[in-house]
Order: C-alpha cells, then sequence, then structure tokens
C-alpha cells in the first residue's frame, strides 16, 4: 500500500525531539517517493499513486521548509557564533554543509514537484528518466544530511541552548505554524 503514514506526537516544548520526529517523516515521505517510483513503474498511475504523490507533496511543500528554517533559525546560528578556531572547525563546515543542502534540495524539489503535481492529477503515467535521476539525487541528499544533522550538529547545539532557549525555540517554532498549545499533542508539522 502506497498513501499514508502516521507521525510519532512530540510537542513543540521539546524543539530538538519535534526535529528528530520530522527527520523521521522525512524519512518516510522520502521511502514513500521511492516506493511511489517503483509503483508507477510496476502499476502505473493509479489512485493509490496518485494518492502517494499527493502526501509527498503535502509533506516537501509544507512541512520540509518549516524544518529547514527552524534549524536556519535555531540551531545553525549559535554554532557558527561558536570561535573560528580549530576545536569548532569541523562543526562550522558540518553546518555550512548543511545551509548549502538545504538550498539544493529547494531546487531539487522543483523538478520533482511538477512531475508529482502531474502524477497527483493523474496526468503523468511515470516518472521520466532525468525526473528518476532527481528522485535519487534528492532521497540520497536527505539521508546523509539528516545523519550529519542527528550525529554532529544537534549534539553540539543542545549543549549551547540552555532550557530557557529551547523553550523559546519551541514557543517559536509553534507560533509560525500557528500551534497554540506546545504539548505532545500540539503537532507534528
Amino acid at each position: 500500500m502506497l498513501p499514508g503514514f502516521q507521525s510519532p506526537a512530540v510537542g513543540f516544548d521539546q524543539p530538538f525531539e519535534m526535529l528528530e520526529a520530522c527527520h523521521e517523516r522525512v524519512q518516510r515521505s522520502v521511502a514513500l517517493l521511492q516506493r511511489l517510483a517503483e509503483h508507477l513503474h510496476r502499476v502505473g498511475n493509479d489512485e493509490p499513486a496518485r494518492q502517494a504523490a499527493a502526501d509527498v507533496l503535502r509533506y516537501f511543500d509544507v512541512a520540509a521548509p518549516h524544518h529547514h528554517e527552524d534549524e536556519e533559525r535555531h540551531v545553525f546560528p549559535p554554532l557558527l557564533a561558536l570561535p573560528r578556531d580549530a576545536a569548532h572547525a569541523a562543526v562550522h563546515a558540518a553546518v555550512r554543509r548543511l545551509e548549502q543542502d538545504h538550498r539544493l534540495m529547494r531546487q531539487l524539489w522543483q523538478g520533482l514537484r511538477e512531475a508529482l503535481q502531474r502524477i497527483a492529477q493523474g496526468q503523468e503515467a511515470d516518472f521520466s528518466h532525468q525526473e528518476l535521476e532527481l528522485l535519487q539525487r534528492f532521497t540520497g541528499l536527505y539521508d546523509s544530511h539528516i545523519a550529519l544533522e542527528e550525529n554532529v550538529i544537534y549534539p553540539a547545539a543542545r549543549v549551547r541552548l540552555d532550557a530557557q532557549a529551547q523553550a523559546a525555540m519551541g514557543m517559536e517554532m509553534a507560533s509560525r505554524r500557528g500551534v497554540v498549545s506546545t504539548g505532545p499533542t500540539a503537532a507534528t508539522r
């Protein structure tokens, strides 16, 4: 079965856990995109394929940009404020690479988005060879990106953001999404 998935419930009162839960949703959306490509090739553009395309579009049009903005506003700046010395060179380089990844992800997404819209509307039966290459670049980029964030960047940022800064981070993240409550049932966007 192609469409849909459930999101882990975590609240904005735990912003790093929220960011990691978002990574789980990214990975599920990436996997859905890959399954969609296989399904289109094997079965063609049927209702499950159109629903899967719509689900992927919704995630990468709405939630993924919020997630990237969360990182660019709250996670990257304190790390870039670290002294520019040998002790922090790896963190600085990792942040710069992640910023570059975000730009490339947006660019790759635009090419995939158009194809997914046509698939979701039943106007296209399959991805073209070029679109499949874009899809592979896009999904591969997310795999390495998430690993770098979770293994290097988030741990480094957690150390630099005290409880008060993390609470403010969570409140701003929720506010930008129009979420009033910050408890575990508050949102998974």
